[in-house]
């Protein structure tokens, strides 16, 4: 019981720290671009992103050192010991691709791999250490973008990374006070066996070698993630899956009993996929497809909602906050039905994304009642989420453009940096389904297609969307948050299309979450008044008040003065940079 609750504490100051970015002041960041936008969680990697277009890149060359730059400056979500996806349009053909770099299990992997000796999920196991790790596929992903659609050398697209690894970047007060907090978890985790104590090496990197604590105007230095980038700047990939660093990971891996051998991360490849489409009220939705559910179940729910006249409803009244949760109940029951990797098991995309799937669920919506989640989803019940992503998006003069999101789970990861290389690994082993048959009320899903499984892909919320207006790209959206992600991307979207908000304002606009488990309507505290909330409640909702959900850094073109508007969040510390 002790060590749950030692855990339990650890996992909510991962959950604190995780925010580098948080609420800021309501003030107005939309930027208006021609040539570009880029807008991300970072002004550093933003900055960058707009230097890389100057100089004759494009999008996706932007795009892939944003996201090296992010590696450095945001290490709670940047990653190259992570995975993700990225959506990319090209306006000459308007096509589109997604590109999936998601992690996958290694070969040791099995369906109870979390479970304790009574059968019951140990979430600290899935989280925290060396076993949590998942093969990582940010690089072999930006390789795969940057050769196949990119316009500039790759080391010059990594240059910049390095740059701010070798010689450091300034700390700004919120970063100072992160890095701070870790020993925080530190603190905690002492004596505690097999976890997080076996991050030395973590600690040493994110510690000031006198002990003291970091504060704002510090610069910063990450000498062995620069050689580490130095090694896949001129090796490519095969630095980091064959080369010196598959082997530092591989032993790490081996010391600390660890599943990841150099054989899983030779074996690691990342794949373009169809994306998968639909249309909300004459606009065309692009997303993400299998092994993520963002796309399908973000389209889902907009074909659910076209059912209504939205619109006519106040934005934050009763009516309208009702509609939406529902869908996103019934939505989210199929979510955990049928989602998963689609190279493991049929996944009924199609049917989940029809017109006719979405009647049959609008004629199920009681607009009188919250209907509970008990009740519908009773067939898979048997009978909470420190995730840290970063979303980033990018258009560039030739209207080429890219949404990404990519992460570590946890904020920083599983705590874990194989010694000498620098790089933070992931914890994503934890969005797999962890006890197999067991669903229950609390949101622990033990359904079939998202079972661990060697070398199979865990199921993401991750929610890259660009939306098209009479085929010019018109908007590009996504976030972080876990399971809440498509939620945030679904009230970004009405936002702009049903309450005709600008971009900023449909950004900086509060939120609402439902997960159909556990059965509760999660609302920005700020948004939503006591009236509207005890009128909610008197139709069976339960209600849970937080300070923020997701963090939703978007660009959308306006008709009237012709130009892309990048709108960083207001709940973070974000960046629009245009030229």
């Amino acid at each position: 019981m002790a060590s749950n609750r030692r855990i339990l504490g650890i996992l909510i100051i991962i959950c604190l720290l995780a925010q580098w970015a948080c609420i800021t002041s309501d003030e107005e960041n939309t930027v208006p671009g021609k040539n570009g936008v880029v807008v991300s969680v970072d002004q550093y990697a933003s900055q960058i992103g707009i230097d890389i277009l100057k100089k004759g890149g494009n999008a996706v060359d932007a795009a892939v050192a944003v996201g090296f730059a992010l590696a450095v400056t945001y290490p709670a979500a940047g990653n190259i010991g992570g995975g993700g996806f990225m959506i990319i349009r090209f306006p000459d053909t308007r096509e589109a691709v997604a590109i999936d770099f998601r992690e996958m299990a290694p070969a040791g992997a099995t369906p109870n791999m979390y479970l304790d000796e009574k059968g019951n999920y140990d979430r600290a196991k899935s989280y925290l250490g060396h076993l949590a790790v998942g093969v990582p596929g940010t690089v072999k992903g930006f390789e795969y973008a940057m050769q196949k659609y990119g316009n500039l050398p790759w080391k010059e697209v990594i240059a910049p990374a390095i740059d701010l690894a070798e010689n450091g970047f300034v700390l700004n007060k919120r970063r100072a006070k992160a890095l701070n907090g870790l020993k925080q978890i530190q603190k905690l985790s002492k004596n505690f066996e097999d976890m997080i104590t076996k991050s030395e090496e973590f600690f040493r990197i994110f510690s000031k070698p006198d002990g003291s604590e970091f504060v704002e105007g510090d610069i910063f230095f990450q000498i062995d993630l620069a050689e580490s980038l130095k090694l896949i700047s001129n090796q490519g990939s095969a630095a980091f899956y064959e080369g010196k660093i598959a082997e530092l990971i591989a032993r790490d891996m081996e010391k600390h009993r660890g599943l990841i051998t150099k054989d899983d991360l030779a074996k690691y490849e990342a794949f373009v996929r169809e994306p998968v489409k639909g249309n909300y009220r004459g606009y065309e939705i692009i997303s993400m497809p299998p092994p993520s559910s963002g796309g399908t179940i973000l389209i889902e729910m907009l074909n659910v909602l076209e059912g209504f006249e939205l619109g006519a409803m106040e934005r934050y009244g009763p009516e309208a906050l009702h509609v939406i949760s529902e869908t996103m109940r019934f939505a989210y029951l199929d979510r955990a039905k049928y989602m998963g990797d689609k190279q493991f098991g049929d996944i009924p995309v199609k049917r989940l994304i029809s017109k006719e799937h979405a009647q049959s669920i609008k004629e199920k919506i009681d607009l009188d009642r919250a209907i509970p989640s008990s009740e519908i989803g009773e067939d898979i019940l048997t009978n909470e989420k420190a995730k840290e992503t970063t979303h980033y998006s990018i258009i560039d003069k030739d209207g080429i453009a890219v949404a990404t999101t990519y992460t570590l789970n946890g904020g920083f990861g599983s705590f874990v940096i194989a010694e000498g290389t620098g790089i933070i690994l992931n914890n994503e082993m934890a969005d797999f389904n962890m006890k197999p048959g067991y669903t229950d009320d609390k949101g622990l899903i033990g359904t079939e297609p998202n079972l661990i499984a060697p070398y199979k892909r865990m199921l993401s919320s991750m929610t890259p969307t660009i939306i098209v207006k009479d085929g010019k790209t018109f908007m590009i959206t996504g976030s972080p948050g876990g399971r809440t992600i498509i939620n945030t991307v679904l009230n970004v979207i009405i936002n702009v299309i049903d309450f005709k908000m600008n971009i900023q304002e449909a950004v900086n606009g509060y939120r609402i979450n439902h997960e159909w488990m556990p059965d509760v309507l999660i609302v920005e505290k700020e948004g939503i008044n006591e009236e509207v909330i005890d009128s909610l409640k008197s139709m069976g909702h339960e209600i849970k008040t937080i300070r923020s959900l997701g963090d939703a850094h978007s660009i959308c073109f306006d008709l009237g003065t012709g130009k892309y508007h990048g709108a960083a969040d207001k709940r973070s510390s974000g960046s629009a940079i245009e030229y």
